[in-house]
């Protein structure tokens, strides 16, 4: 897909905050710091458009992105950050199972993960709730270009095992810095539109 333009439209904390639209939408899951933003970035081929932070944790809110007009990226607040507090993670847990479970215009999930070590125990349970509502799952492997190449397979074995992989859900090779697996992941992204 060529992205001729991309904006943030909103950031909402409930269902009657949501845009009123039929477009397809796809919510961004990962856990902090795993690069969301800088996936949002590449493939929006916008430089600040997702804010990235020093600061982890940092969204803590459902921030969506129109792109072209025709479809939303949905960021969720990052899971498995430590400074949160008990009673902030819960109110973000409530606020992102609300929006898996009831959005109609959700198609699928883009599940974060870095591609240089095996999946959290939060990723795990991410993928897993994912799994539980039947939401169609595209994993991203991100940071591919901190591993050599002739490790890739390798890696996203791991990853595949970790995470028990439903032979249904994709998983893609990524690097913000390269470029590597964008076009892929597009397809990928259209064919569920």
């Amino acid at each position: 897909m060529k992205v001729v333009s991309s904006d943030i439209v909103i950031s909402a904390v409930k269902p009657e905050q949501y845009p009123e639209t039929t477009l397809p939408e796809f919510a961004l899951a990962g856990r902090s710091n795993v690069g969301k933003s800088s996936f949002i970035n590449k493939m929006l081929n916008r430089k600040g458009l997702a804010r990235i932070s020093s600061k982890p944790g940092k969204t803590q809110t459902l921030n969506f992105f129109l792109i072209n007009e025709i479809l939303h990226f949905v960021d969720v607040p990052g899971y498995g950050y430590a400074k949160v507090s008990k009673s902030e993670r819960a109110a973000w847990g409530k606020m992102i199972e609300t929006y898996f479970t009831t959005r109609e215009q959700l198609r699928a999930a883009v599940l974060i993960v870095d591609l240089r070590h095996p999946p959290t125990s939060d990723d795990v349970m991410m993928y897993d709730f994912l799994k539980h509502y039947d939401i169609p799952c595209i994993i991203i492997a991100t940071k591919a270009d901190k591993i050599p190449r002739g490790k890739w397979q390798k890696h996203l074995k791991v990853t595949r095992e970790t995470l028990d992989l439903d032979k249904n859900d994709h998983i893609v090779l990524f690097s913000s810095e390269t470029g590597e697996g964008k076009d892929q992941a597009w397809a990928i992204l259209e064919s569920y539109m």
